[in-house]
């Protein structure tokens, strides 16, 4: 399942992890689950299928992206604040992921014009791993802070604020909240007329 599927990938990566009445979520539970997330993200450049270690990787840099926008967000929500304790060691998983895959410009003939291309050292789960965590790093140094958490009752999702009004990660999540806004005003009013 593909939660928020128009954020940033850094955020859609931290948002394998997500919770519903049913429960908490977590799409990278198998090696098949990060298979079928890195095709659905469109990083899977075919090459063999991530193993074990691609699935620690990718599950280690989720969780350190959900320190560090737990931090970058100052968000109070109870899972948040047990996440956010090693933040020294998420910053190094961090740079870890981003170093993994080398990427250098490359020059290409082809047809006569010259274009450019670009190398990349790893395999694709590394490649994939270390562009998310590249991206990670530009969205978490924003100068604008946009990267937000969604306080909707029971939500532990990230998003990117891209609209002045935008409060929620998704209109279900703003509904959400809003119904329990109101239940709180008529609880509390009815509390008063007692």
């Amino acid at each position: 399942m593909l939660v928020l599927p128009g954020e940033p990938l850094p955020v859609r990566l931290m948002n394998t992890r997500w919770a519903d009445r049913h429960g908490v979520h977590d799409v990278l539970a198998t090696e098949d689950g990060l298979r079928d997330w890195l095709v659905a993200t469109g990083q899977a450049e075919g090459g063999p299928t991530p193993g074990g270690e691609d699935l620690d990787r990718f599950r280690a840099l989720r969780d350190a992206l959900r320190s560090l926008a737990a931090l970058s967000t100052g968000d109070t929500r109870p899972a948040a604040t047990m996440a956010a304790a090693d933040i020294d060691g998420a910053v190094a998983e961090v740079n870890a992921a981003v170093a993994r895959a080398v990427t250098w410009p490359r020059l290409i003939h082809r047809a006569g014009a010259l274009d450019r291309s670009t190398g990349c050292s790893g395999g694709p789960a590394e490649r994939a791993l270390s562009g998310i965590a590249r991206e990670a790093v530009d969205l978490l140094t924003d100068p604008e802070r946009r990267l937000r958490a969604c306080y909707a009752p029971g939500c532990v999702l990230y998003f990117v604020k891209d609209h002045p009004r935008r409060e929620w990660c998704s209109t279900a999540c703003g509904n959400r909240a809003r119904v329990a806004r109101h239940y709180e005003r008529h609880r509390k009013r009815s509390a008063d007329e007692q």
